[in-house]
């Protein structure tokens, strides 16, 4: 028989050319891909990144801003207290004489911080309980269980409120701290729920019977099959949090004078808005853009990685 590729002068087989006027092959399908095909064709989620490295950028440099838009010279005058918005004074002035744009700009620092902060200490927590109640069940689901019912049975705010009020000299730390130790229930839940759904998939299965540790299983093959739930929760709960945190600041509760936030600036402005509507608009205006931003981004993030709401 004759080989069906004929020698060549050297008398190597000459293999057929490649074809390449064929078209590339396509990466490989992904949920993460097809999240982020959708995510990246959303307006509405260019919009909220928009917003929320504004808020970002505002925080974490607001001398930016007011050398910007104001003509600001540092000073406050009281002849100039609660003057509406001017040219080189957008904002108009606040109580004290101050540029109120200035003051805006520098109270989104500690909402943001606080809302940022508490999230990834409340995921930390939910993602060390939420695995190990989920993978080893038994006595240790039941504990962690138990306590996890008792933490979600707490009120958000009220519960804060009780705690603070009884520590009055306190600061975004210790505020901090209160706000994970009463937020990390419902990720708790999310995780352990999801953690019991992978742990008896097939390769889960197979590495233990490879003689893989629990650790190992945990960190390398539940915990990346897992966790991306958790984080979608923990992205619409930065809005609750930044809400939060205003609510006990605007209550008297949570950070106190001469701090900037915008809960403080809320509440200063409740007793002037029918005179002096400037003073309560913007710093409600910023805080509603920033919550409302995360919270669409969140539910955003959520629809893209559940194949149940496409």
């Amino acid at each position: 028989m004759t080989s069906p590729h004929p020698p060549g002068p050297t008398g190597d087989l000459l293999l057929p050319a490649a074809d390449t006027d064929a078209p590339p092959q396509a990466p490989p399908a992904s949920l993460s891909r097809d999240a982020w095909q959708q995510l990246r064709a959303r307006p509405v989620v260019w919009a909220c990144l928009a917003v929320i490295a504004l808020i970002g950028l505002t925080a974490a440099a607001p001398g930016l801003f007011t050398a910007l838009f104001t003509d600001d010279d540092g000073r406050c005058e009281l002849a100039r207290s609660k003057l509406g918005p001017t040219t080189g004074h957008p904002f108009g002035y606040d109580l004290q004489g101050c540029d109120y744009l200035a003051q805006v700009v520098r109270g989104s620092r500690p909402s943001l911080l606080a809302g940022v902060a508490v999230t990834a200490g409340a995921l930390l927590v939910s993602v060390v309980l939420g695995l190990l109640a989920g993978f080893y069940g038994g006595w240790v689901d039941s504990l962690l269980s138990r306590a996890t019912e008792v933490a979600f049975g707490l009120p958000f705010v009220l519960g804060a409120t009780v705690i603070l009020v009884a520590f009055p000299r306190h600061g975004l730390g210790a505020m901090t701290l209160v706000l994970v130790a009463l937020g990390w229930s419902t990720m708790t839940r999310v995780m352990r729920s999801q953690v019991i759904a992978v742990k008896d998939a097939d390769y889960v299965r197979a590495a233990r019977m490879t003689g893989a540790r629990p650790s190992r299983l945990m960190l390398r093959h539940v915990l990346p099959n897992a966790v991306t739930p958790v984080v979608v929760v923990a992205m619409l709960n930065v809005g609750n949090v930044i809400s939060g945190e205003a609510t006990l600041d605007f209550l008297g509760v949570g950070l106190q004078y001469p701090a900037v936030s915008w809960g403080l600036q809320l509440n200063t402005a409740q007793s002037y808005f029918l005179d002096h509507p400037h003073l309560l608009a913007f710093p409600a205006l910023f805080l509603s853009a920033t919550v409302l931003s995360f919270i669409l981004l969140g539910d955003a993030v959520r629809d893209a990685y559940d194949p149940k709401l496409r």
